[in-house]
């Protein structure tokens, strides 16, 4: 009988999806779901799908939630991560900002000025809530899903003993984009990925030995209704040789080639996530009453609810976990010679191997230098934040945002400076004192 304690419940739509991929798992009959979040009444939603989705299920499930996860993490197998931390308050903050210095981001949750602001308000929670575990439940095994990824594993793991992975979707989503592209059967590919979350690389992409970035190209080229539909990505593909794991709108803001002038984001981007510009900030207020609303259909019967398990890696490594039955998944973990040309004390995003063992990561090899040393910035970057919060070094994060890819091609030295006081300032309540003049 496994306890699967969730934190950030409130997030409920998330929620619903990891209890309802734990129980359409065969091997997952029983167990106890403990639901953690600071806000009562999404606690208060996220109870009740629970209980509708066991229900459903009619398997042997139980469920607890508590605004207090001290209360509950006691006993703890699993433990799923996925915090917001002031997002609503600051998300016009982490956007508005930078755009008057002009950093114009879509998403801003995983670097540059948004990420970095993110970051800053997320870590210390973070690390509490890791302290917490550590003392409560010390043999649990931490699923991270809450962004920016690769710097909340690095911090967790520089200030924990725990076993951590960070898991994210993009990798096995854009197995099935590319196969749609294709027009080819997404199990008919074979492929290989590696890099660091957002930014991994499909190094590999063939059928029966045929290599199928050829294909794709002339795909592309015939069919520009295929392009139109990741703009961005297919723009790297054609100038770096690789297909990248993340959508157009967060890629276009991960390098200085798509976004540092007007006339490159109206050539490059589009709607939506394919590179709208204040797309997160416009929209996910929103985004967060809608999915309230559609969890509120379900339980009162005026939508129809199919469950089903879907393709976040969390259950399968449950269940490889539970059973032995080894299973593939890609995480998040600390390079540990895994990726020879990317540094070793920061995290990257490698097929892992799973039993009862735990979390095996795999080893990559090299990836080509030019994808490396894109990918090396971020993990720079990712590791002056991590330290700013762990030693409490202002400067620190100063000198992330100075060394970001989109700010570094839009800002001077002293622009970047003065927007990061800025933000300090229109964010103080939500932020550690340190960063505070």
């Amino acid at each position: 009988m496994s306890k699967v304690t969730i934190i950030g419940a409130g997030s409920a739509v998330f929620a619903t999806e990891i209890m309802s991929d734990i129980l359409s798992t065969p091997a997952l009959e029983t167990g106890t779901f403990a639901l953690v979040d600071i806000h009562e009444g999404r606690l208060e939603l996220a109870h009740q799908m629970a209980e509708f989705l066991i229900e459903r299920s009619g398997r042997n499930w139980n469920v607890e939630a508590s605004t207090d996860r001290t209360k509950v993490l006691a006993d703890s197998h699993y433990v799923v991560h996925t915090i917001e931390v002031a997002g609503r308050e600051n998300v016009h903050h982490d956007y508005d900002i930078p755009l008057n210095y002009g950093v114009d981001q879509c998403i801003g949750d995983t670097i540059g000025p948004g990420g970095l602001f993110k970051a800053l308000r997320t870590l210390p929670v973070w690390l509490e809530i890791l302290a917490d575990v550590e003392r409560l439940a010390p043999g649990t095994l931490v699923m991270n899903y809450t962004n920016p990824m690769s710097l909340t594993v690095l911090a967790g793991v520089r200030a924990s003993k725990l076993s951590i992975v960070g898991l994210c979707h993009s990798i096995q989503h854009t197995s099935y984009q590319l196969a749609g592209y294709l027009d080819i059967p997404q199990e008919e590919i074979d492929w290989r990925a590696a890099g660091i979350n957002h930014l991994a690389w499909f190094v590999q992409l063939s059928r029966d030995g045929q290599d199928l970035y050829p294909v794709l190209s002339d795909r592309i080229e015939r069919h520009p209704e295929i392009y139109e539909q990741d703009p961005v990505r297919f723009e790297m593909m054609r100038e770096l040789g690789a297909f990248v794991t993340e959508s157009s709108g967060h890629t276009s803001e991960y390098t200085a080639y798509f976004r540092k002038r007007p006339d490159l984001i109206q050539k490059y981007t589009r709607s939506g996530y394919r590179g709208e510009s204040g797309y997160y900030a416009n929209n996910w207020p929103d985004w967060v009453e809608e999915n309230a609303s559609e969890l509120r259909g379900y339980l009162s019967g005026a939508a129809g609810f199919e469950l089903e398990r879907g393709p976040e890696f969390a259950s399968y490594i449950m269940e490889a976990i539970e059973t032995g039955v080894p299973a593939v998944i890609y995480g998040n973990v600390p390079n540990t010679g895994l990726i020879d040309n990317l540094p070793q004390d920061g995290v990257v995003e490698v097929a892992c191997l799973v039993d009862k063992k735990g979390i095996q990561p795999t080893h990559f090899g090299r990836l080509p230098t030019h994808l490396a040393a894109l990918d090396a910035q971020h993990m720079a970057f990712h590791d002056l934040t991590a330290a700013s919060v762990l030693e409490q070094d202002r400067e620190a994060a100063v000198h992330a945002l100075m060394i970001d890819p989109l700010t570094s091609a839009v800002c001077s030295l002293a622009e970047i400076r003065q927007m990061f006081d800025e933000m300090v300032a229109a964010q103080r309540d939500y932020l550690p004192e340190y960063l505070i003049v």
